[in-house]
């Protein structure tokens, strides 16, 4: 495949994946945010006994605003092709797998959502580095 080809999925590829990390954060933070007790979520706060917090307030904030807005953010400057669009992909990925290990230490528990959310924070990054080396 032409490398310009591999570029442009690369970045198709990215918008999509960023756009469905930012869909599923908005929802899960506003229902954070609207329900600190995660019962709206089908979760309970016994989940967070380990972690720093005792709702989820403040975590549903936090994955509103970096995993949400920023990704809209990210998923715009990408899609109109910034001169930086590269290195905002990779700092999604680098968020988005900061957030979930953070998480999986906090909360001491590992699952199949942490492997498909830090598999596609790799991704992020690889293909955030391979477009800025373009």
């Amino acid at each position: 495949m032409h490398p310009e080809k591999i570029f442009s999925v690369y970045r198709i590829l990215s918008i999509i994946l960023m756009i469905f990390i930012a869909a599923n954060a908005i929802i899960a933070g506003v229902l954070f945010i609207i329900d600190p007790n995660g019962q709206m979520m089908g979760m309970s706060t016994d989940y967070l006994k380990y972690a720093p917090f005792r709702n989820y307030l403040i975590p549903g904030i936090i994955l509103l605003i970096v995993n949400g807005l920023f990704n809209i953010w990210a998923t715009i400057k990408t899609f109109n092709k910034s001169k930086y669009h590269p290195i905002y992909i990779m700092l999604q990925g680098v968020l988005l797998s900061g957030w979930i290990i953070v998480q999986m230490l906090m909360v001491r528990d590992v699952n199949i959502l942490h492997a498909i959310m830090i598999s596609i924070g790799i991704m992020l990054i690889f293909m955030g580095y391979r477009l800025n080396s373009k």
